[in-house]
């Protein structure tokens, strides 16, 4: 696995470097500052990919906020998604809360949805979406996030939270499998 993991670091396209997506955060968290300024937001941190956004964001975000978790997962360590398995629900109550998730990308928008439904079938009086990468399908989604960092073309990505097989979510910047390697998911 460990080899395969190498193979696919050494040979990836990078897509964003890492200033271009400190600078996407940066203004997010601005955009987001100004939306939920007045809002006591209750922050969802989408377990495991969301975890380096969220990081990268709580610290430049300036409103009184609580921080809890959810997963809800769709990949299980895979590189094509299944059904939703629910492995973590927040055990801070939602009930009138305004509810910001963060997650690292926005695929078809089914794992976001499903989310998002949660949170209103909880009693969250409003609910947001940041997301780190939107990926350009050429289609509809499901959602639409309320708060976007970048937007990157359909391939599949790591790095800055997002994985391949579990691994490479620390990568320093947004990265593409090639072509070849996507076809051996």
């Amino acid at each position: 696995m460990l080899e395969e993991i190498k193979h696919i670091q050494s040979t990836a396209d990078l897509l964003c470097s890492e200033a271009e997506v400190e600078a996407a955060l940066e203004r997010m968290a601005r955009e987001i500052n100004l939306m939920l300024a007045a809002a006591n937001p209750l922050i969802l941190c989408v377990i495991n990919g969301g975890i380096v956004t969220a990081g990268k964001l709580l610290t430049r975000l300036t409103m009184p906020l609580n921080i809890d978790a959810i997963n809800a997962s769709r990949y299980q360590n895979q590189t094509s998604g299944g059904r939703i398995e629910w492995i973590l629900k927040p055990a801070t109550p939602l009930k009138g809360r305004t509810v910001l998730i963060i997650d690292d990308i926005l695929d078809e928008g089914l794992t976001l949805a499903a989310i998002y439904n949660y949170c209103l079938e909880q009693g969250a009086t409003a609910v947001y979406s940041a997301v780190l990468v939107d990926k350009i399908l050429g289609r509809e989604k499901l959602v639409k996030a309320d708060f976007i960092g970048l937007k990157v073309e359909n391939r599949y990505l790591f790095g800055y939270g997002m994985d391949y097989k579990g691994y490479l979510r620390n990568a320093p910047g947004i990265y593409a499998c090639k072509k070849a390697a996507e076809k051996l998911s």
